[in-house]
Parts: structure tokens; sequence; C-alpha cells
């Protein structure tokens, strides 16, 4: 099977050369993404609740547009700025993927793309129609 890329049109949209997210084998990648509105395609500039719920909510558009969903997602990486606001995103966190929750790492990144303060990608099972 060969790979298909795919460019949201009701998420934010890239800020470099890299698809949204590439589909192969019934699974769907999605890539790294932060705080950003996706009306404006401008990051957040609130509280960490605040973009901890935009994040979150971004790649749940996206699954959501290719017809999967946060309950199909196997494996989360997410990535803080600030390994000291993990209680905070990790409670919201909870209200996106579960109660399966998927495999998940967290690390403390040292600089993340526009100076966000957090960022997560995303592994899902897809069933091409």
């Amino acid at each position: 099977m060969k790979k298909k890329t795919f460019m949201t049109k009701k998420g934010p949209k890239s800020i470099g050369p890299y698809s949204t997210a590439v589909i192969h084998n019934g699974v769907v990648y999605v890539s790294g993404m932060g705080p950003i509105d996706p009306v404006t395609n401008k990051m957040t500039a609130s509280s960490i609740e605040e973009q901890a719920h935009t994040m979150f909510n971004n790649v749940k558009i996206i699954l959501e547009e290719l017809g999967s969903s946060m309950n199909e997602a196997i494996k989360v990486t997410l990535y803080l700025k600030d390994i000291n606001d993990f209680a905070k995103v990790n409670e919201i966190y909870k209200g996106y993927f579960g109660p399966d929750y998927p495999a998940r790492t967290t690390i403390q990144a040292g600089k993340l793309p526009m100076d966000f303060s957090m960022e997560v990608d995303v592994i899902a099972a897809y069933e091409d129609k």
C-alpha cells in the first residue's frame, strides 16, 4: 500500500514543508500540533490549560476530518517546554483520550517551534473509506 498525505482544511495550517498527516497501512500519523488557533493560524497566548485544550482540539479536528477519532489513538508523544506543567496538561489530556488511553511518552523539550509551551503528535488507527 502506498502512503497518502493529508493537508487539513479545518485545523491549523502547516508552518513548514510537511503534511498535516500521513496515512499508511491502516495507521494515521498526525504531525506535531501546537496551541495554534485554527482560524487565525496564530499561537494562542493564554493559560497553559487553554493552550492544552487548543492543542488537543486541533488533533481531534484533524482525526475527525480524516474519519478517525481520539478513541483510535494508539500512541501519543507530548512535548512540554516546562515539565512543571505536566499535572495541568495531564488533567486536560484525560478528557480527550480516555478512558481507553493510548500509549504515551511525555518529555520536556528544550525549545519548540514558534516558542510553543507544548506540542503533541499522535499515531491513530485509520480505516480507509
